[in-house]
């Protein structure tokens, strides 16, 4: 184990004994309120108390995550995989703001790894030097695109694809078989999720060239032409790649294959991880876990706030 890990990993592995386990969800499954839910995961050592709202909890959860994960490590690049989307949410945030007048400050997500205000500033000047080179040619081609066209679905277009292509980038050159594997996996679910997106919206080849992002296990040649035709092609190609077993899902609907998508990365996680236990893969590993155990709960004050039935919000729920 490199010697940096050591006492990290041993920290970690105490702290997934407390993480969520179905009988957890089955408790809050029972509660009949949202605050009874809050009351609930009180009594599991989540902060709820002083009036917090749901979503309050939830923020504070996540940040104590990312705490300890500093607290653990000095060097948060091997994270950069689940940072990359929020600063690409806030870059297309700023963009945005900047050329609209908006107000920026209510729109930023906490994390990521440029601070906001940095790439506020850089957008407002106009000046993309301070960002990375992977951020600051996208951002200032969608700065571009939305002055001449004021078309906010292409700005989102190209930065989002920029953020998928960083995500593979940073798994390919991680070493680690984990963070690879996870950036694969995401690249490819997204590039599905754009595939059937733009099959039902009747969008172009040109769109989709200009957002489909490379991965390894997909042909994104064969799956434009798919999407081109129809989402029965779609589905029979992806039945000849290693994600047949999401074609089912993808069937079903939206909720369907993000659980499915969502199932696929916990597998990854317990399995890969088990291979790769003597790097900073098991704090990658708890960080998904935390993640996914927040969205669950999200999901369930979520279902309980609306009125879903038992059964619906279980529908939703992924594997713990």
């Amino acid at each position: 184990m490199a010697e940096e890990y050591i006492y990290a990993v041993a920290r970690i592995k105490a702290r997934e004994t407390q993480l969520l386990t179905q009988q957890d969800i089955d408790r809050l499954m029972a509660c009949r309120t949202p605050a009874e839910c809050l009351r609930a995961l009180g009594d599991k050592g989540w902060d709820t108390g002083s009036g917090k709202t749901a979503e309050a909890v939830l923020a504070e959860e996540t940040e104590k995550t990312w705490a300890l994960m500093r607290e653990l490590t000095p060097d948060l690049t091997p994270f950069d995989v689940l940072l990359y989307p929020t600063d690409f949410n806030n870059l297309k945030a700023a963009v945005k703001c900047a050329v609209t007048g908006a107000e920026p400050r209510s729109v930023f997500m906490p994390g990521g790894t440029v601070p906001p205000d940095a790439m506020q500033a850089a957008v407002q000047q106009n000046d993309f030097s301070a960002l990375p080179d992977f951020m600051a040619e996208p951002a200032a081609e969608a700065m571009q695109v939305l002055l001449r066209t004021r078309d906010g679905q292409r700005c989102d277009t190209i930065l989002d694809r920029a953020c998928l292509t960083a995500i593979r980038r940073a798994g390919r050159g991680s070493r680690s078989l984990l963070i690879d594997g996870f950036s694969e996996l995401k690249v490819a679910v997204s590039d599905i999720k754009i595939a059937v997106r733009a099959q039902r919206t009747g969008k172009s080849r040109a769109f989709l060239e200009e957002s489909l992002a490379p991965c390894d296990t997909l042909d994104l040649a064969e799956l434009t032409e798919a999407a081109l035709k129809s989402e029965e092609a779609v589905c029979g190609y992806l039945s000849r790649t290693a994600y047949a077993d999401g074609v089912e899902p993808l069937k079903a609907g939206a909720s369907a294959f993000e659980k499915w998508s969502d199932d696929r990365q916990t597998a990854l996680v317990k399995s890969v991880g088990r291979q790769d236990y003597f790097t900073v893969a098991p704090l990658i590993g708890y960080v998904i876990a935390r993640q996914n155990e927040i969205a669950a709960v999200r999901i369930i004050l979520s279902g309980k706030q609306n009125g879903l039935s038992d059964e619906r919000i279980r529908a939703r729920l992924r594997e713990m």
